[in-house]
């Protein structure tokens, strides 16, 4: 094994002492003593000295170029520094695109991907963006990034909504709105505002939930966008949870309408998208809370036909709303259904949007005065993850 530069250096020391070594040197005894130990490691000046005290030819300055492996802080040092470096200049439309690009891609990573992992790339790439936009732009160039910087901010609100943090995701929604401000844009604005009613409605406030679903919808009036046609099934299911079912029913005819309205590109996998799935999935949730079981299982399995197979979260949703339908009729095939649909998915997955949900089942299938084994099953898995979590 390669000698390293602290064990070169007491090779060649020998009888000479510490203290004769720094005088000669012009350097601290305890620095040297600490380069012999391995716990520091020389500058190219130092190696350079010490080579020459000690007569080395070169040895000492030669193992002090070996290139120590860089520290992680170090590499992302270099890294800022480069991004400030092209930040100070004008901003191709290559680059403009690309940073569309990074946006479309975390666009579709919410169909899949965890939301630790994601939220983790999705801030990194905010950080950076963020060093963009600092810098002097052309009001062109400024309202492109500004456009990708809203975009890229409710993504962050949508990733940290599903894990549970309603209020870190509503502060978010409000930077995702101001950034959409700037650009004047109806589409970006509507779906911002869509996606700040889904904050309200899983926190809690669905009246709050339901002015800002319709606000969604009104900021976009006559505009097809993605932001209406998800806006308006939200709005069905507050107004499911408040037992309107009228109102309910209106909206979720509104949402057809627009989904009918959307070109292919905004109905595909994504964030940004919308399309038959998931509305069938809100449909089938409103007709839940209004207790309409039979007619809420078809839509169901229709949402289940439609859902790509990796798309986890709102699959597991689907077979959670299916289970409390079912609990009316028989509680142990009930949260045997929950018990499959959790212990289905892998629990990088298990967020606290679906815990939330697996806690409505247990409670729709506890009423009764005898509990079967499956509810027993079911209470453990969810309170296992809980703790987990």
């Amino acid at each position: 094994m390669s000698e390293t530069f602290g064990q070169a250096l007491r090779r060649l020391r020998g009888e000479l002492s510490l203290r004769e070594l720094a005088r000669r040197a012009s350097c601290a005894k305890s620095y040297i003593g600490d380069l012999e130990s391995g716990r520091r490691r020389p500058s190219l000046s130092v190696a350079t000295a010490l080579d020459s005290a000690l007569r080395a030819d070169g040895e000492l300055v030669a193992l002090a170029k070996v290139l120590a492996p860089a520290s992680p802080n170090r590499v992302e040092a270099l890294r800022l520094g480069l991004i400030d470096a092209v930040a100070s200049g004008p901003m191709s439309d290559a680059s403009l695109d690309d940073w569309d690009h990074v946006v479309d891609q975390h666009g579709r990573a919410t169909r899949y991907r965890p939301e630790n992992e994601l939220l983790e790339e999705l801030t990194g790439d905010f950080a950076d963006l963020s060093r963009f936009l600092s810098k002097n732009h052309s009001p062109a160039t400024r309202k492109r990034m500004l456009r990708t910087a809203a975009w890229m901010a409710g993504l962050i609100s949508l990733t940290i909504l599903r894990m549970g943090d309603h209020r870190a995701a509503r502060r978010w929604f409000r930077t995702s709105c101001s950034a959409a401000t700037q650009v004047d844009d109806s589409s970006i604005l509507s779906w911002v505002y869509a996606q700040e009613a889904y904050a309200l409605y899983y926190g809690g406030d669905i009246a709050g939930a339901i002015n800002t679903a319709r606000a969604a919808q009104e900021i976009a009036r006559g505009t097809k966008c993605v932001g209406v046609a998800l806006s308006a099934p939200l709005e069905a299911r507050a107004h499911a949870r408040l037992g309107h079912a009228q109102d309910a029913e209106a909206a979720i005819e509104r949402a057809e309408v627009e989904l009918r309205n959307l070109d292919s590109e905004s109905t595909g996998e994504s964030a940004f998208a919308y399309n038959e799935a998931q509305l069938r999935f809100h449909q089938g949730n409103a007709l839940t809370h209004l207790g309409q079981t039979g007619r809420a299982w078809e839509i169901q399995e229709r949402a289940l036909e439609l859902y790509p197979t990796n798309d986890l979260t709102d699959t597991t949703l689907v077979r959670l709303d299916q289970a409390i339908c079912l609990a009316r009729e028989d509680v142990a095939a009930s949260s045997a259904l929950a018990t499959e649909a959790i212990t289905a998915l892998p629990p990088a997955h298990r967020s606290p949007l679906i815990m939330s949900r697996a806690r409505d089942v247990v409670a729709s299938v506890t009423t009764g005065p005898r509990v079967p084994i499956e509810v027993n099953l079911l209470h453990e898995l969810v309170l296992a993850a809980e703790k987990k979590g």
